[in-house]
């Protein structure tokens, strides 16, 4: 306390540093500040007010103050030094701390970027989508059809497949008998997911339809449907939804938009008629029921062929069409079937017509629509689209608009030509000659217009010529000729993630140069060839088989950015009459990777390490 009456009689408080005087007041400062230091030392803190304890620091805090200068020539070097030692301690140990802190955490995140962009994935990843099911004896080499849904919900497609086995294959075919099912496998395995019983053999298997649950795996169907029924399953079950007798069915269904007001899209197919006089005849059916919607409705066509259809397209209007026909191409409005078969007048989103379209009736009277020639029988009619839609059918909405919306490509065997329509008109944008043709091309991005290109081939004379045409004009962008191969299955079309396609085709050896080869040696050995458009004189060998492969379509995994090529063969077994058929799926990825590799020309560039390099790196979408 003496140090604040000092401040306040503005007396020194201290010894001058030249001057030996001896100031009691610091003196008795002193002693009260070591008095006042016990108290503080020994009296509980917590039992002072606030405001005093305060002030009393504050005290404190001046007192000491005033001792470290009143002393400070006392004490001398000595204590500086070692306050100086103290703070430096001090120093190291913050940033000992520190050091202790951040090391870790570096090393955490150097592992977390070591393992995302250093460390590649394991292979067994990419070779865990190769995988082989045997469906079993089978009677000859027909198709089984085939759908690709993800029926487990773990973002890989898996496949549906109806399987005929037959036992007894020492009797006669009469006395042998059949056992049909349908196989939902794994896409990631070819586990076994579920397996469901049937009583006729299966025309066609359609996945996508929804069935308003809010489960996402509950919320699809799969449409299987034979000669004289159809039934809807839980695509992740197995459990029948709903069946419905429908006729003599000669088609796949077809996605319609909601005719009957109830949320769910309805379907379409095309029967032989009751009456034995129509030619053909479509059918609506309720796709939340299956019931039928009024009655069928029939057609007499112009001309008798090979059915075409029934494929529904949407114009520039919004009007609904069914395109369908036998040897020809005809169309009908969606909403003149649907007045026919219930007497009713259909939804105003359904009600409109193309004034376009409708010019080109010929007759008032009539109400068909003639798109193509009587005189030039038509053989396929596809959708100008890059995708799997024409050919898997699957009844979801997305495939639905994509192939409703584009223009057509049509071929006729009879006059060897291939045409692609324009929707808006129907008139040919372009049309060429070519040999016989036993498949439907393949629509793929080759160049880059944004108009998709269509690989073909053509087979004579024991030679196999691969061509792809320019989608916006016809003309050739890419041809060579191999050795046939014997085989009559489709070729297909992969969309890579920079937006172009890469093609796939089965065939024999390249050929050097045009020639006959009368002679093939047995048994062929097929090879499915990649062509990618950034290496056009590059052909990748992903496999070959003896066996003969009956059908292909393409599976996509959106989290690996790959894809799968999914076959099924019939390949013979020793000491049995009956073939095997096989179902495989070769990871495309994986299978690039390891491809040998054919170079069309001598060119040495590029090398084979930067091929490999590229291919590995491939990614695919839907």
């Amino acid at each position: 306390m003496a140090a604040s009456l000092s401040r306040a009689l503005k007396l020194p408080g201290k010894k001058g540093s030249d001057l030996g005087e001896y100031d009691p007041l610091t003196q008795a400062d002193s002693e009260d500040e070591t008095e006042d230091d016990d108290l503080v030392l020994n009296y509980p803190r917590n039992g002072l007010n606030p405001a005093v304890a305060d002030l009393r620091g504050e005290e404190e805090l001046d007192e000491e103050e005033e001792l470290r200068e009143g002393a400070g020539h006392e004490v001398g070097p000595g204590r500086s030094q070692g306050g100086a030692a103290e703070e430096k301690a001090a120093r190291v140990r913050g940033a000992m701390r520190s050091a202790a802190f951040l090391l870790p955490l570096s090393c955490a995140a150097l592992l977390v970027l070591l393992c995302a962009f250093l460390i590649p994935c394991p292979q067994g990843a990419l070779l865990q989508m190769q995988w082989e099911r045997e469906l079993g004896d089978t009677a000859g080499v027909t198709s089984p059809p085939i759908a690709l849904w993800d029926v487990d919900g773990d973002g890989l497609e898996d496949v549906l497949i109806a399987v005929t086995n037959i036992s007894n294959d020492s009797q006669p075919m009469s006395a042998q008998s059949k056992e049909l099912s349908v196989w939902a496998l794994g896409g990631g395995g070819g586990q076994m997911l579920w397996r469901k019983s049937l009583r006729e053999p299966l025309i066609s298997v359609q996945c996508g339809l929804q069935t308003g649950s809010s489960d996402p795996l509950h919320s699809s169907a799969c449409v299987l449907i034979s000669s004289g029924h159809m039934i809807a399953i839980n695509a992740s079950t197995g459990w029948t939804l709903w069946t419905t007798a429908v006729g003599h069915v000669v088609s796949h269904a077809v996605l319609l938009p909601d005719l009957q007001g109830d949320a769910f899209p309805d379907l379409l197919i095309a029967t032989l008629p009751e009456d034995k006089v129509s030619d053909l005849a479509l059918v609506l059916i309720s796709g939340r029921s299956g019931a039928l919607i009024g009655r069928p409705v029939n057609f007499n066509l112009t001309a008798q062929g090979k059915l075409i259809g029934p494929l529904l397209h949407e114009t520039q209007t919004g009007a609904y069409y069914v395109m369908f026909g036998l040897g020809t191409v005809e169309a009908v409005s969606l909403s003149l079937i649907y007045s026919r078969a219930t007497g009713q007048t259909a939804a105003s989103r359904v009600r409109l017509k193309d004034p376009t379209w409708e010019r080109l009736r010929k007759s008032n009277s009539s109400s068909l629509i003639h798109i193509s020639s009587v005189s030039d029988p038509v053989d396929f009619l596809l959708s100008l689209v890059v995708g799997s839609c024409q050919r898997l059918r699957n009844l979801d909405g997305v495939s639905a608009l994509n192939c409703s919306r584009s223009d057509w490509i049509v071929l006729s065997n009879s006059s060897r030509r291939l045409s692609v329509l324009r929707a808006s008109d129907t008139r040919p944008i372009w049309s060429l000659s070519l040999a016989s043709i036993h498949t439907c091309p393949a629509a793929g991005h080759f160049n880059d217009d944004g108009v998709p290109d269509l690989l073909v081939h053509q087979s004579a004379n024991g030679v196999r010529k691969v061509q792809i045409m320019d989608g916006a004009r016809g003309r050739s962008l890419w041809e060579a000729e191999f050795v046939c191969p014997r085989l009559a299955v489709e070729d297909s079309s992969v969309l890579t993630a920079s937006g172009q396609s890469v093609f796939l085709f089965w065939a024999g050896d390249p050929l050097a140069q045009p020639q006959n080869v009368s002679k093939v040696a047995e048994p062929v050995l097929r090879k499915l060839f990649l062509l990618h458009p950034n290496y056009p004189t590059i052909l990748l060998e992903l496999s070959s088989t003896t066996d003969t492969v009956l059908s292909a379509a393409v599976s996509y995994q959106a989290q690996q950015k790959d894809a799968s090529y999914i076959s099924v063969s019939s390949r013979p077994s020793s000491g049995r009459a009956l073939g095997a058929q096989v179902l495989q799926t070769l990871s495309l990825r994986a299978a690039a990777a390891d491809a040998r590799i054919l170079r069309l020309t001598d060119a040495d560039k590029p090398s084979s390490f930067q091929l490999r390099k590229f291919f590995r790196r491939l990614a695919f979408r839907q």
